[in-house]
């Protein structure tokens, strides 16, 4: 599923393509917000959104295989809550 999907999906919940994507678009928007802040975001039942600290540390270039330096960075991490675990176990 991809954000078109997504939106045709909350389409036919709310009746208007031009509200869906209004609010899906919103959605993602207020989210990436707080992850920018160092905030998390947790949908209780679905999973967690977070921010992460990457140390720097070598890695390899794979073309040439000579060390080199990658930085330190922040990056974002999903940790799947207990029901999303449930319902995609499920077969």
């Amino acid at each position: 599923m991809n954000k078109g999907d997504l939106v045709e999906a909350v389409t036919k919940v709310v009746g208007k393509k031009k509200l869906a994507q209004e609010t899906v678009g919103c959605v993602l928007d207020t989210m990436t917000e707080a992850l920018k802040k160092g905030e998390s975001v947790t949908l209780i039942g679905f999973g967690t959104f977070k921010v992460m600290k990457r140390s720097a540390r070598t890695g390899r270039n794979p073309q040439t295989g000579k060390p080199i330096k990658i930085k330190a960075k922040k990056v974002p991490k999903f940790t799947a809550g207990k029901k999303l675990k449930e319902a995609v176990a499920k077969k």
